[in-house]
């Protein structure tokens, strides 16, 4: 019952309506974690509310809003990479700016667009002063992306960068060991490759990155990697 209450209390939050509690009735956020709304059995419209709503950890103190994800919730791809930054803290969006540019680039160039494949973020919040993600911040979001890849049900992920790459396979590898082959995240092919900032700064390495979309795009099509 604990559960129901605070997943109904994350909507109407989400919706600007505010909850009152009676004195002597705990206040959810307060309870042990095992309160926490269960995301396994939200719709689309559900777990984004929820996100909105979440304070599972302390980003929600300072962030401008959550960046959710975007793009096609039934495309064969879905793009993962570790957290917003400041431009997608301000516009609620994933992958925007100069690193979004080329990553739409980078998808155009083996036949797919931005919003034919979908986005999403390890964390649902921009951490302070871009720093990588604490391990608790990641795992009070892990089963919102969870939720997300059970509903997108992708025929390959990309995991974009060292932090993305490293928190789902669950691994310390750099990413230049994690490139270039096939991994699993359950039944759904991975595939890791270099962050479009850090492409940036070493366009030497785009051709490698180009390599990984390769790899992406024929195991996506069913062909063996």
């Amino acid at each position: 019952m604990i559960q129901s209450e605070q997943q109904r209390r994350a909507y109407l939050e989400a919706l600007g309506i505010d909850v009152w509690l009676p004195r002597d009735q705990p206040d959810p956020e307060e309870a042990s974690d095992s309160s926490v709304v269960d995301a396994g059995g939200l719709d689309w419209s559900e777990l984004r509310i929820a996100v909105a709503a979440c304070r599972r950890c302390a980003l929600h103190e300072s962030r401008t809003q959550t960046v959710f994800g975007v793009g096609d919730p039934d495309s064969d791809w879905m793009i993962i990479g570790e957290a917003p930054g400041a431009e997608e803290d301000r516009r609620g969006e994933p992958f925007v700016g100069r690193a979004g540019k080329l990553l739409d680039e980078m998808l155009r160039a083996v036949g797919q667009a931005r919003d034919s494949v979908f986005i999403a973020n390890i964390l649902k919040c921009r951490p302070p002063n871009n720093r990588d993600p604490k391990p608790a911040e990641s795992s009070a979001c892990r089963t919102y992306l969870e939720r997300q890849i059970q509903l997108v049900q992708p025929k390959i992920i990309l995991a974009v960068g060292r932090i993305a790459a490293q928190l789902l396979l669950d691994t310390d590898s750099p990413v230049g060991r994690l490139r270039g082959s096939a991994h699993q995240l359950g039944n759904i092919p991975l595939v890791v490759t270099y962050h479009p900032a850090y492409l940036l700064r070493s366009p030497s390495q785009k051709r490698k990155a180009w390599d990984d979309l390769c790899l992406a795009k024929r195991i996506a099509a069913g062909a063996s990697p």
